[in-house]
């Protein structure tokens, strides 16, 4: 997916990932402790061209901050895209093997979910920072 889908929050393809509050950030790390264990989970970014990787932040320029935020979007939306067609299992599979397949897409895609929308809600305040809005 290129990248200017997701320039924007605004973006039609971006359309209902609303931007993460403070509390929500506040129930990631106090209820989830999401800084314990996002760490663990695999960086896709860097396995594919011209991928970007989002493990760790590589520069406080102003166009890199813009550039992760993006991905983080991307990130983001493609996980859900993942997800959604689980329930489709249910129309040619027993419903216990598709609750089986519903519940591994939850737990392969929300966790990364989280990451995303955290990273962000902290990106957010490293833009704000840099151009003295905080």
């Amino acid at each position: 997916m290129p990248p200017t889908w997701f320039a924007a929050a605004r973006s039609p393809f971006v359309a209902g990932l609303l931007e993460p509050s403070a509390a929500e950030k506040l129930w990631y790390e106090e209820k989830l402790r999401v800084k314990r264990w996002k760490g663990r989970l695999p960086d896709g970014g860097s396995w594919f061209e011209g991928g970007f990787a989002k493990r760790e932040l590589s520069s406080r320029q102003p166009e890199y901050i813009r550039r992760f935020l993006l991905e983080t979007r991307r990130a983001e939306w493609t996980h859900w895209l993942t997800m959604a067609p689980a329930p489709l299992f249910l129309l040619w599979n027993d419903a216990f093997a598709g609750i089986i397949i519903i519940m591994y897409a939850l737990a392969a895609n929300v966790p990364f979910i989280i990451v995303q929308r955290y990273n962000r809600y902290r990106l957010r305040r490293v833009e704000r920072s840099l151009w003295g809005r905080e």
